[in-house]
């Protein structure tokens, strides 16, 4: 079998305080990206959990597709193996959510695969206990986040073309990201201000003051995305991917092949619906 695993861009974050749990509370609206994963599934009799990934350093257990696997054959006592690969396109540590979209298609895919039949209730509960942004990968699309991210709310789908992704080779680890936020300055935006339509005054990411003070670079680099002409140049999730929302493809080409020169990674993109994540 294989699968699709998709990236996602942040058009509104705002952290709201601090959880019992020490985690952020944070209102977030997350939207699919046609920049994917591919994830490659193979049933096997040995019993065991293979799994490889193109990235050497993504190898091992630690790895979320591979313990979301160990989870699931535990917790339901399935005998059959399973040979993962996870072909990585998506940056790594990079606000795109990578990692969390590749744990979120392989709790879908070896539902089917074993034949599971787990509801999407309980999909979520065992996500939620991966991480935050697993939920919404179960569902993709457009959907606000809530709480620690896992609460998941669908919303209309909001279709974006020119959209440029740009990233400086730097890993931000989303704990180092919050950790740069003055939790009792914060005055939050109402998030249902939050207008599609008129995303330059709707987009905001709380994580971006702290980071692009922090890395000089990912503050050069949305300068830079702004000063190209883009409509929003801001940091996706806790960086370090930026990216810019323009208005045509020449400009964003002329953007593009600017960070290119610099040797950064760019990918054009573009906002998607909720798509089934199975290919064959």
């Amino acid at each position: 079998m294989l699968a699709v695993s998709y990236a996602k861009i942040n058009l509104f974050l705002e952290v709201t305080g601090k959880l019992p749990n020490n985690y952020h509370r944070v209102n977030t609206v997350l939207c699919s990206i046609d920049l994917c994963d591919f994830i490659h599934y193979l049933p096997n009799s040995s019993g065991t959990i293979d799994f490889t990934c193109s990235i050497q350093e993504l190898n091992g257990h630690s790895n979320l597709v591979y313990r979301v696997a160990a989870y699931l054959k535990n917790r339901f006592h399935v005998a059959e193996g399973i040979s993962i690969h996870l072909d990585k396109r998506i940056p790594i540590a990079a606000g795109l959510g990578g990692g969390s979209s590749n744990a979120a298609n392989c709790m879908l895919a070896l539902n089917e695969i074993w034949r599971l039949g787990l509801t999407k209730i309980e999909q979520h509960a065992i996500a939620s206990q991966f991480g935050s942004d697993i939920n919404f990968f179960l569902e993709g699309g457009t959907a606000l986040g809530e709480n620690r991210g896992e609460q998941i709310t669908l919303m209309e789908t909001i279709i974006l073309k020119n959209i440029l992704l740009v990233n400086p080779h730097i890993a931000i680890p989303s704990s180092a990201a919050y950790k740069l936020i003055n939790l009792p300055s914060l005055k939050p935006p109402n998030l249902q201000t939050f207008n599609p339509s008129n995303l330059q005054g709707a987009c905001f990411n709380r994580l971006e003051a702290g980071i692009r003070k922090a890395y000089p670079e990912v503050d050069a680099l949305i300068k830079g995305i702004h000063d190209f002409g883009a409509e929003v140049a801001m940091l996706s999730g806790s960086g370090s991917t930026c990216f810019g929302l323009f208005k045509d493809q020449d400009t964003l080409q002329a953007c593009k092949q600017a960070f290119t020169d610099k040797d950064y990674w760019t990918f054009e993109t573009a906002t998607i619906p909720a798509a089934k994540p199975i290919l064959k």
